[in-house]
């Protein structure tokens, strides 16, 4: 699945943190849970519990772990002195030592003797003679829940399902059957599996010699989304046994398991769809299941629908069967084994365009009004699919492949194996109203989840704690094969800039390890962030590089042979690439450092003569938080990358594997300057200490004797190293001095995002006066760049993208006579009633600017409601949400929300915008403090974008009140909101604005 919002230029979010650990918990050793969700239940039968699930963490809770982690400040305190009358500190008496060691004793002999060879889990005390008392649940219907884990017992394992549908598009309901093939693992008289929202009528089981099947007893236990079908008899080890199931639902009003979007048709009459969702957690919602990743089946899927519509699913179409009068069954070939959350199906009027490519057949389907911007996918997606064939040296395993266009659709795309849905503005190219960004967009979201038919679908992440290896891997891949198959749209510019926004997100305290222990619904959805994604991706570009790429090429061919259809940890990707590295490099113990840790090393950097000293620590903003993790433990494998100014090609770049603290490294020969990680294919600051003025110089005389994202790379570092305290802002502010001399895209860019942070933090904050004199100083470095820009769509498709950055920001701010130019060309076009053609490239600036008069946002309202090219809706939306009417802006949030007029996918772009604005920022959270039942239900606690709506209503808050006032809403909701971790990133965020503008706002007003 691909995040459309990984995409837009907002500020990304950042995730709770996990303490750094080089051997994490197994993720069934982590839980969390309501308080109130369980019950004591005393003397139920042995066989229930097994050895292997202890679980230490609940007897330290029942030990009393809660008060001393709660009086941990005055242990601290209290430890080694007290206090006398005067304040000063005493050493304890010896009597006092004494009594509390007897204290101390007394109680550890009472705590041994009431628990006899008992080992406490959240089931309760497991004694050696299995005699115990249990915690269980009470399921739905007041009985004993036979099952008392978030994750499905290990006993039964799903073999194949018949799954049977009906959806009805009139009432908007459904109903279904399944039967489930299972094997019995270990002796068992309760089969537990998932189930969300369902209405089950009637549940039996049967043997595999059986011929009647047996009717049972079946519970549910809503608060983990599970049911228990109980059998009348004990089912034995190694016996298969089938489920049938028959249940019905309502299509969901939300993005998640099979749910119904309405859209106008060409006749502008309201039309129904039915599509599904289910990564991660919504199969279950479904259809019952094992929805779980490492639980993977067979699937047979047959759809009774009307006659006039049409369906789809993962596998080719195999027959169609009448049923009764205006309905049909249509019966697709049994699936290849795969996960529940790669399910999927789709029942509405669409059409394709199809091509056939080594035997398997690719179509790109839409509603029949946008099937004439399906073909740049189909091209592209046929060439893709050829490229990784060809790289993997694995052929892609169905014979169809089916990319579909969703009217409404939360995320970005989602890679059902077969059957690849997406957002309509991440599918569809519309030649006259696209822009170059847009067809980048299509290509890396095309690409990315192509990637995922082998990286995620043929072989899937274990466990949801190594989300990384499906996410990371799709989104390295993605880029990569950007860079070989369409050069000419310089993806690796994108690239560097979502590897810049995802370390902000990771410097962060508030940040976790790429591969983290997870267990709620909510902490997997977390899971779905910039590091799983970005992270993930230049940890395997970084890896790349240091290998070489024959060999990673040849690590990723064995990872897939050795685990396809089946399921793979971290640790399996390690050994494929040691099985080709022979013994030459140990890239397990190389890459834990990097998944395991949270944030990033900054590399000190000093330069005596021909001696390089260079020296590792954790980048740290060293923020108090409630939170805190020290960073003395931290130690990355680093490889090192540099270039010098004797030899400055890509051709010439020294490696360096920095494993300790500190190193020297001896170069041949002394050296004017020396540049650290080249092109920025390490996942590192550096910190050039003196040499900065070094590097500010080759900036001024001969900036291209650096790469372009070389000089991104020393723009990032530079600010970040202000933002941490280590350099001054003057000097950053002295290091981007020559841009008036770049012309390329990725420092320009970079420049730009660096200076605007700043200024909205100081607009927003009351600081009108300096914010404008941050803005005069861009004009002063960017003014003639702007003004060289052409309102045309002429040039590379760098230069185009560069000028649409430039003209937006321009018309945005007032910049130069930006909003002069695009005003007369919004006239002229409201003029002809919207039938004059507008460059697409500069479309956004020019619809930002015609929304500055009331006239022109009607207009451009109207034409929203009306337009069926959904690249120029989505420039229209943001352009309707830059206007400066409060009334206005409420307006387009609480419609998006209904997503009436306008849809709800719509709306975490919309808030971004609005918060943006300085009389729309304060706005934005009021409207997410006022509306979050609404939202959280909609969206989903902790979904990707309730990350993005907290990140962005809330990012630039810079004072005390604004800390104590989010931090006081998110406490008087539920445990869940309040422990997300976008949550504790909005608060640390909050901090660091604060520190920042204390830190430097004097230093401001001077330098300006």
């Amino acid at each position: 699945m691909i995040e459309n919002s990984m995409f837009e230029e907002e500020p990304d979010v950042v995730d709770l943190a996990k303490e750094p650990c080089l051997h994490p918990l197994e993720p069934d050793e982590v839980e969390y849970e309501p308080r109130s969700s369980r019950l004591l239940v005393r003397g139920l039968g042995e066989h229930e519990i097994d050895d292997d699930e202890e679980d230490y963490e609940s007897s330290a809770k029942l030990l009393g772990m809660s008060f001393m982690n709660r009086s941990s400040g005055l242990r601290n305190n209290m430890s080694i002195c007290r206090q006398n009358p005067n304040g000063s500190c005493s050493v304890p008496s010896a009597r006092t030592m004494v009594a509390c060691t007897v204290v101390l004793v007394i109680a550890v002999s009472l705590i041994i003797y009431l628990l006899p060879k008992c080992t406490f889990t959240k089931e309760g005390c497991h004694k050696k003679n299995h005699t115990m008392e249990l915690i269980y649940p009470l399921a739905s219907n007041g009985k004993v829940f036979p099952w008392a884990k978030i994750r499905l017992p290990p006993d039964v394992v799903p073999l194949h399902y018949d799954l049977v549908l009906q959806p009805n598009l009139t009432t908007l309901k459904f109903a279904g059957s399944v039967k489930i093939v299972v094997n019995i693992i270990r002796v068992t008289q309760k089969i537990v599996l998932h189930s969300s929202g369902l209405n089950i009528t009637k549940a039996t089981i049967t043997s595999a010699e059986g011929r009647e099947a047996k009717p049972a007893e079946f519970l549910e236990y809503p608060l983990h989304d599970q049911i228990a079908v109980m059998a009348p008899e004990a089912l034995l080890v190694g016996q298969n046994y089938t489920i049938n199931i028959e249940y019905s639902s309502n299509l969901s009003d939300t993005y998640y398991g099979f749910y119904k979007i309405s859209y106008k048709d060409e006749n502008s009459e309201q039309r129904w769809f039915a599509a599904t969702q289910f990564e991660p957690l919504a199969a279950r919602s479904a259809f019952p299941c094992f929805d779980e990743p490492a639980f993977k089946a067979t699937f047979l899927i047959k759809i009774k629908r009307d006659e006039k519509l049409s369906t789809l699913s993962n596998m080719p179409k195999k027959a169609t069967t009448p049923v009764t009068d205006g309905i049909v069954q249509d019966e697709f070939f049994v699936s290849l084994k795969m996960s529940t959350y790669l399910v999927a199906f789709v029942v509405a009027d669409l059409e394709n365009i199809s091509r056939e490519t080594n035997g398997s057949l690719v179509s790109v389907y839409a509603i029949p009004q946008h099937l004439n911007q399906a073909e740049y996918a189909l091209n592209t997606a046929v060439k893709l699919l050829e490229f990784y064939q060809k790289y993997f040296l694995m052929n892609y395993p169905l014979e169809k492949l089916d990319l579909v266009a969703i009217p409404d659709f939360q995320s970005g795309a989602m890679e059902n194996w077969g059957l690849i849905t997406f957002r309509e503005t991440a599918l569809l190219f519309d030649s006259t109203t696209s822009s170059a960004m847009d067809k980048k967009l299509i290509t890396a979201v095309i690409a990315h989840e192509l990637a995922h038919q082998w990286f995620g679908n043929l072989v899937t992440m274990e466990w949801w704690n190594d989300l990384w290896l499906n996410e990371g891997f799709a989104t390295f891949m993605e880029y990569f094969a950007m860079e070989e198959i369409f050069p000419e749209l310089h993806s690796d510019e994108d690239f560097l800039n979502l590897i810049f926004k995802a370390m902000m997100k990771d410097s962060l305290n508030s940040s976790h390890p790429v591969s983290s222990a997870v267990q709620s619904s909510e902490q997997i959805e977390e899971m779905f962030d910039a590091l799983s994604y970005i992270k993930g991706a230049s940890l395997l570009l970084m890896l790349k590089q240091y290998l070489t790429k024959d060999v990673f090429q040849a690590g990723i061919e064995v990872y897939l042979h050795n685990h396809n259809y089946g399921s793979a940890q971290s640790d399996d990707l390690w050994d494929s690439m040691n099985e080709i590295t022979n013994g030459t490099l140990d890239v397990k113990k190389l890459m834990k450092t990097w998944i395991l840790h949270k944030g990033f090393p900054l590399v000190t950097v000093v330069r005596r003569g021909k001696i390089i000293s260079v020296q590792q620590e954790k980048f740290s903003y060293h923020v108090e938080t409630e939170n805190w993790t020290s960073n003395a433990s931290y130690l990355w494998h680093i490889p090192l990358t540099y270039i010098t100014s004797s030899c400055n090609f890509t051709h010439c770049t020294n490696a360096y594997l920095l494993d300790q603290k500190s190193a020297v490294i001896e170069l041949p020969e002394e050296v004017e300057w020396i540049k650290f990680n080249v092109d920025m294919n390490g996942y590192y600051v550096v910190h050039y200490a003196e040499d900065w003025k070094t590097l500010i110089d080759l900036l001024k005389n001969n900036h291209t004797a650096l790469s372009p994202k070389d000089r991104a790379n020393l723009i990032n570092n530079i600010f970040s190293l202000a933002g941490l305290g280590k350099e001054s802002l003057e000097k950053a502010f002295e290091l981007i001095d020559y841009l008036n001399k770049e012309n390329s895209t990725a420092p320009l860019t970079q420049a730009l995002f660096q200076l605007s942070l700043i200024y909205s933090l100081l607009e927003k904050n009351g600081e009108q006066q300096l914010a404008a004199r941050v803005m005069h100083r861009i004009e002063q470095l960017l003014g003639d760049k702007i003004d060289q820009q052409r309102w045309t769509d002429d040039g590379t498709l760098s230069e185009r993208e560069l000028r649409s950055t430039l003209l937006t920001f321009a018309c945005t701010h007032g910049v130069r006579n930006c909003r002069t130019t695009a005003t007369e060309m919004f006239e002229k076009w409201m003029k002809s009633n919207g039938t004059t053609s507008l460059p697409s490239d500069v479309m956004k600036a020019i619809f930002t600017a015609g929304t500055k008069s009331s006239d022109g946002w009607e207009f451009l309202l109207k034409m929203y409601s009306s337009s069926v090219s959904e690249a120029e809706k989505s420039k229209m939306i943001e352009a309707l949400a830059s206007t400066e009417d409060v009334r206005k802006m409420i307006w387009l949030m609480q419609n998006s929300l209904e997503g009436e007029v306008i849809r709800a996918q719509e709306l975490s772009h919309i808030i971004a915008t609005v918060s943006r604005s300085l009389p729309g920022y304060l706005l934005a959270w009021d409207f997410v403090k006022e509306n979050w039942k609404k939202l959280t239900r909609k969206f989903h606690l902790g979904s990707y974008t309730i990350q993005n709506i907290i990140s962005w209503s809330t990012s630039q808050f810079a004072t005390k009140a604004h800390l104590l006032e989010v931090k006081s809403f998110f406490e008087s909701k539920s445990e869940e909101s309040s422990q997300l971790r976008c949550v504790k990133e909005a608060i640390e965020t909050i901090q660091l604005n604060i520190q920042w503008m204390e830190r430097n706002l004097a230093k401001l007003q001077e330098l300006l």
